[in-house]
């Protein structure tokens, strides 16, 4: 049930077409993991708890940094040296005291990841190398659990929504050596990639409009044009081929 005080603070949302109160109630029973809390983890995570998603987990094991300001949004100068988890989950209760925010202070590895994203609706990427993406891969995959891929280069992003058995994997976009260089940042792009994965998330939950399926979005800020790729499972891929 909604409270009247969650009936006011969503009156808008509540207003739009194919939402209402039942969809609101979804979101309230909503379990999202995101994983990574910098450029597209905080946007991400911004816009999920505005929204009223009831159960936000948040996992990443870095502390705030001076190089992270121009665009991991809800990590700010006094927050320098504490931990990300802490920094993000303060923000978040802040702005939204009707949610739960857990997080998580560790990194993510081949032997916990299973562990730590079993149980929630969905997985949000907000990680910055292929190697952590493509352990989120696998988890989604093994515990089937939608995973909602995101990454940023420069003024250049990509979204992409895979769903365990029934679109292609992470493994079937990507392929060969997984490069480990620093990747360019502007923190509008981020800001863009990630509030574009949010919108993902939460059409998932309602089951609203068309997800990014068996597509990968690709977005050129600076020529500020969005192009729409099909891609198609690969019945060879060493992720997800036995599905």
């Amino acid at each position: 049930m909604l409270t009247e005080s969650e009936i006011l603070r969503y009156d808008r949302q509540i207003l739009v077409r194919g939402i209402g109160e039942e969809g609101q109630r979804k979101l309230k029973a909503a379990r999202v993991v995101i994983v990574g809390s910098g450029g597209l983890g905080t946007p991400a995570a911004l816009y999920l708890a505005a929204a009223g998603v009831g159960t936000i987990r948040v996992i990443d094991g870095d502390d705030v940094e001076l190089s992270n300001l121009n665009r991991q949004v809800l990590h700010w100068q006094k927050d320098i040296g504490r931990k990300k988890t802490e920094s993000i989950s303060e923000k978040l209760r802040q702005l939204n005291s009707d949610i739960s925010i857990d997080p998580i202070q560790e990194m993510i590895t081949e032997a916990n990841v299973c562990q730590l994203v079993s149980g929630f609706h969905i997985i949000l990427d907000g990680t910055d190398n292929l190697e952590t993406r493509f352990l989120l891969n696998t988890a989604a995959i093994r515990e089937r659990i939608p995973f909602v891929h995101g990454a940023v280069y420069g003024f250049e992003g990509r979204v992409s929504v895979i769903v365990p058995g029934k679109t292609p994997c992470l493994g079937c976009v990507y392929r060969g050596p997984i490069p480990k260089q620093k990747s360019p940042i502007i923190g509008v792009t981020a800001a863009v990639v990630g509030s574009l994965q949010a919108t993902e998330a939460i059409k998932y939950i309602l089951g609203l409009g068309q997800p990014l399926t068996n597509q990968l979005l690709v977005y050129n800020g600076l020529r500020m044009r969005f192009a729409t790729l099909t891609i198609k499972r690969d019945p060879n891929c060493s992720y997800c081929s036995h599905l």
